[in-house]
């Protein structure tokens, strides 16, 4: 669980207010509220750290409650869709509450798609910055928009996180912070290899020589 605080709430000598109206564990007091979660997951992202956001993505990831029988039945909620919260205490601990959470999935959808794949549109243009987990050597992707398409794979051959971002847009390099949308319904393909800046830096100063 990645709880919002611990331990919660109780018996305290001073009233902490609107959150002790629930009982310990639950939501803010003590749960995994998602809204928090996903914020954290993503703080993780901006900081380069694309292991770690996978992993708190994975705590978020209802599918992942109910791998077992015996997960379901603590979960108690559908598995296909976020909730707002997961009980962090007994009796209740690992149940969810309040599922179909939009605000929470919207979050939750920013941080894969935003923050870790690094697909971001900037008036209406594709902005990459991705954040990948170590372990992924390969993503893909495509964005449709009604003038037409970009199909888009990032290659990540030195297993990083982040870096120097090296991109040809139809077999052309491209130095340009946007990538536009096609228009008439074609579509570009988009190729973005990740690569260590010191290696970068090696180029540009024996292009310099």
């Amino acid at each position: 669980l990645i709880r919002l605080l611990d331990p919660p709430f109780d018996r305290t000598p001073r009233d902490p207010g609107y959150i002790k109206a629930y009982p310990p564990g639950i939501r803010e007091n003590g749960g995994q509220y998602t809204h928090a979660a996903a914020w954290f997951a993503i703080a993780l992202a901006r900081l380069g750290d694309g292991d770690g956001a996978k992993r708190l993505f994975d705590r978020i990831n209802p599918v992942n409650r109910t791998a077992t029988r015996e997960d379901a039945a603590r979960y108690l909620t559908e598995p296909y869709v976020v909730v707002a919260d997961v009980a962090g205490a007994s009796p209740h601990e690992g149940r969810g509450g309040w599922s179909w959470y939009t605000g929470a999935a919207a979050w939750t959808w920013r941080l894969a798609v935003e923050e870790m794949l690094g697909l971001r549109l900037t008036g209406g243009r594709l902005r990459l910055a991705p954040c990948l987990p170590t372990g992924w050597r390969e993503v893909e992707a495509t964005l449709v928009r009604a003038g037409g398409s970009l199909h888009v794979r990032i290659e990540n051959p030195e297993g990083l996180s982040t870096g120097v971002l090296t991109v040809t847009v139809d077999g052309a390099a491209w130095d340009e912070p946007e990538i536009p949308f096609p228009e008439g319904g074609g579509v570009r393909t988009v190729v973005a290899r990740l690569g260590a800046a010191r290696r970068q830096t090696e180029r540009a100063a024996e292009a310099a020589r």
